[in-house]
């Protein structure tokens, strides 16, 4: 009976510090590189490779506008998933990403940082995975012009 207590106890103590996995997460990022203090950052997070980068039509978006800042810029809690981020320093403020001949005139960046050549990359090659813990991205920005 006592070993009956006793491993019901032990159980029962694993099981409370267990964090459930389905559970949102707390998601924030920070964006290095900066050019200057100048405009906003928008801030696109996708969960599907249909919305990315550009997720103005994607219905499970998180599209943020916020201040041109070095520190810690907290993006709400998500669902256990993959998610890629892309990101603009819109220095200008007009909201868009301004472009001459095709190529950024902005600094563009994305999550996992990979390496940008002709075009942006792919969902899969930012993608990063949701479960169980806070997650922090640390992005780069890359200006072409």
């Amino acid at each position: 009976m006592i070993g009956r207590v006793v491993f019901a106890a032990v159980a029962l103590i694993g099981l409370a510090g267990a964090a459930p996995v389905d559970l949102a997460q707390p998601i924030s990022m920070t964006a290095e590189g900066l050019r200057s203090a100048k405009g906003r950052i928008l801030i696109c997070v996708a969960r599907s490779a249909d919305y990315f980068p550009d997720c103005s039509k994607d219905p499970d978006k998180r599209h943020l506008i916020v201040a041109t800042t070095g520190n810690a810029i907290p993006l709400g809690n998500l669902a256990p998933g993959d998610y890629a981020i892309a990101i603009i320093h819109d220095e200008n403020g007009n909201g868009k990403l301004d472009t001459f001949a095709g190529i950024p005139r902005e600094g563009v960046g994305f999550s996992r940082n990979p390496v940008l050549r002709f075009g942006a990359p792919s969902f899969r090659s930012a993608e990063f995975a949701v479960s169980g813990a806070p997650v922090r991205q640390a992005i780069r920005l890359k200006y072409f012009l």
